[in-house]
């Protein structure tokens, strides 16, 4: 299992294309065998499609972001990954939860001042 968590200064990004980078994240029989931070791709330059390519090819199963929008979820979906919005707290905070399978998403906190993630 590899997660990817959208990361911003230690904790869980709002915005999942906008994110400087993503912790990631491998888990193997329920431990932590390895943590990276990575840059994020689309961070300087975003394109849609680009950052779910970019974490299928890291071969990423689960991604983690307080935000995204309906076209990421879709391609990271249509590539296998679980997704899960709604996250909030320190990244260290949602591994432990994610974890021990205490971790719990909700509506996306994606937002563009225009009331709808469309990114």
């Amino acid at each position: 299992m590899r997660l990817a968590i959208a990361t911003e200064n230690g904790y869980v990004a709002q915005h999942f294309g906008r994110c400087p980078g993503f912790t990631i994240v491998d888990i193997e029989d329920g431990k932590i065998i390895n943590k990276n931070l990575i840059e994020n791709p689309g961070y300087k330059a975003h394109q849609p499609g680009q950052v779910p390519m970019f974490l299928r090819n890291q071969s990423v199963t689960h991604v983690i972001a307080g935000g995204m929008g309906p076209n990421a979820v879709m391609n990271l979906q249509a590539a296998g990954i679980k997704v899960i919005v709604g996250v909030t707290g320190k990244v260290e905070d949602i591994i432990a939860q994610f974890l021990s399978g205490t971790l719990s998403g909700g509506e996306s906190l994606c937002e563009h001042g225009h009331g709808n993630c469309k990114h």
